[in-house]
């Protein structure tokens, strides 16, 4: 009984997502597509509507959604630390310990995470994911990046680059739709709508696309402690965390599917741009996203319970 459960659960949930971003991945392998300019479409364009789109229909209050911020902070937080104490634990060396550490606080909730918990969950979930998202978009340009170029970059310079994201200006407009009472014309609320449904299938694609560049380190021990760590103590901290939070319900089902994403395909871009073992963090992005399902799929099974 409890396989024929694994199994259903992962058919109607997980495959979907592997079929299209397996797509994007084979596109990628035969085409010659420029995933950085689908990504500027996905970063300045859908990611954005999405998300105000969800914020203006969720039923989340300010409390619930501070909640969320919270246990977002706490989840990466953990992870990351977490992360430092196997790294000394196994002696890593410094590069390959940053490395480590990046990947495992920062998982990839936007293109893998959304469209998992709105097949699972549905959209009451799928809203407090994305408040997790969009922390997680937060701390990652900021304290992610600053980890990322060793020194390269000061502290104003990453917190003034939160002001850069279009994505916080969806939310910070969502709030004063929500706290105004605004009701927006059928245009706009109709264009907004085509956009964030389309966000997810573009979404999935781009995973695809961005798994096409993967690397091979030899860094075997550095790898093991990436993947691992992300997703074996991914969800055991998620479900750990969402009891001391209070989080139940859809709340806790988002919260924890979200904290349990293997690393971020964003990583792999940051680790490039400052040298920080590409190789290695591409990798552990690589096996991660495809051991997931190993976890994710059991991890469903319990959160619908």
């Amino acid at each position: 009984m409890f396989l024929n459960e694994l199994i259903t659960t992962f058919a109607n949930n997980l495959l979907p997502i592997l079929l299209v971003s397996g797509s994007g991945f084979i596109l990628g392998k035969f085409l010659t597509v420029d995933s950085r300019s689908l990504g500027r479409v996905v970063f300045y364009v859908f990611s954005p509507l999405l998300v105000f789109d969800l914020m203006i229909k969720s039923r989340l209050d300010l409390g619930q959604a501070l909640t969320t911020v919270g246990y977002t902070v706490s989840v990466i937080t953990v992870m990351g630390l977490l992360a430092f104490l196997f790294s000394k634990i196994f002696q890593l060396e410094r590069p390959y310990m940053l490395a480590v550490i990046l990947t495992v606080a920062f998982g990839n909730t936007g293109n893998y995470g959304l469209p998992l918990v709105k097949f699972a969950f549905g959209n009451d979930a799928l809203a407090v994911a994305s408040i997790f998202y969009v922390t997680t978009t937060i701390l990652f340009n900021t304290v992610g990046v600053i980890i990322a170029s060793l020194g390269h970059m000061d502290l104003r310079s990453a917190v003034l680059g939160i002001f850069k994201l279009p994505i916080m200006y969806g939310v910070l407009l969502a709030i004063l739709v929500k706290a105004w009472g605004i009701e927006l014309p059928l245009p706009l609320s109709r264009t907004i709508e085509i956009a964030a449904n389309g966000a997810i299938p573009v979404m999935l694609i781009l995973l695809g696309l961005e798994l096409t560049r993967i690397q091979w380190s030899h860094n075997f021990r550095a790898l093991g402690i990436g993947v691992f760590a992300k997703l074996l103590l991914g969800p055991l901290v998620g479900l750990l965390l969402a009891s001391l939070f209070g989080l139940e319900h859809t709340a806790r089902q988002g919260s924890v599917l979200e904290a349990a994403m293997p690393a971020a395909v964003a990583t792999t871009v940051v680790a490039t741009e400052y040298q920080l073992e590409p190789a290695l963090v591409t990798a552990i992005v690589f096996l991660g996203t495809a051991l997931s399902p190993l976890t994710l799929t059991p991890l469903l099974v319990y959160l619908a319970r």
